[in-house]
């Protein structure tokens, strides 16, 4: 089961490329972030045609999360409410549509799109740590459930100074400052789920994310900010994840590359799913 996930930049802008993409690399999961575009306008007809199933949550301009799935898509639940339901501490959090979850070929799928924070002296910025807060929540409650897990998309975090192409000018800035870091790493942690990209690749130079400033792509000075975390389950079924920066040299490109993770599923062996209930 091939899986992906692409911030998109606009899904209108860059409909072509997705359907290009989905085409190519023969995803059976597409998991997109910032597609800004309402529910009511978003092209699912093309993509329905074409055999896929579409689900998505989105707002106009900003934001918005979706799904383009070969399989079908159930228990499908948008934003944090729809796990946390009343239970969310300040519901302004929940305002932008930043996130949408499946069941996937019995998969829980989690795609995010994380504030990206603006400055640090900014309420942007107090926002995404509150946001992440509630993400954590949000997961605790769904691996009640003992579902295998898949967390993916744009987490606008930069983990380690190797995810960054110039780590001493960035360190402690926006999306690699220690606040941002260690509220992700504890999600993580307490979660357990691991980064499934550096279990296949350890260095540097591996970026996801190239600004349009700067020349960022034509110097590939970029950053790794989009990740795939999977349960221990899921690890045990991983075959690659890589990141398909080619994309980003597209005419018109989002400023994100896609990426892949390859996983061993639905076909698994029975004892792999006691093992992972024996880990929880």
């Amino acid at each position: 089961m091939l899986i992906a996930t692409w911030n998109v930049n606009s899904i209108r802008t860059r409909l072509l490329q997705v359907e290009e993409f989905l085409e190519k690399a023969k995803i059976d999961l597409l998991c997109l972030q910032e597609t800004k575009v309402e529910d009511e306008i978003f092209p699912k007809e093309i993509f329905e045609n074409k055999g896929f199933n579409v689900s998505f949550h989105g707002q106009k301009s900003y934001n918005g999360v979706a799904f383009i799935s070969k399989e079908p898509l159930t228990d499908v639940r948008f934003g944090l409410q729809g796990e946390l339901e009343n239970s969310i501490s300040d519901k302004r959090i929940d305002d932008q549509k930043r996130v949408i979850s499946a069941l996937v070929n019995g998969l829980r799928v989690v795609n995010v799109y994380v504030p990206n924070g603006s400055n640090l002296e900014s309420d942007k910025y107090k926002y995404k740590i509150e946001w992440i807060k509630e993400l954590k929540k949000y997961l605790e409650l769904q691996t009640l459930r003992e579902e295998p897990l898949c967390l993916l998309g744009d987490f606008n975090i930069a983990l380690e100074d190797k995810d960054i192409h110039t780590p001493e000018r960035a360190r402690g800035g926006i999306m690699a400052s220690n606040l941002e870091r260690e509220t992700l790493k504890n999600l993580i942690k307490d979660i357990k789920l691991e980064d499934v990209f550096r279990i296949f690749e350890q260095g540097s130079y591996n970026w996801s994310w190239w600004d349009y400033r700067h020349s960022a792509w034509e110097k590939d000075k970029g950053w790794r900010i989009d990740h795939i975390y999977l349960c221990p389950q899921l690890i045990k079924n991983a075959k690659s994840c890589v990141i398909n920066k080619k994309i980003r040299g597209n005419e018109k490109p989002s400023d994100h590359a896609p990426v892949m993770v390859d996983l061993n599923w639905p076909d698994y062996e029975e004892e792999d799913f006691l093992d992972f209930e024996s880990e929880l």
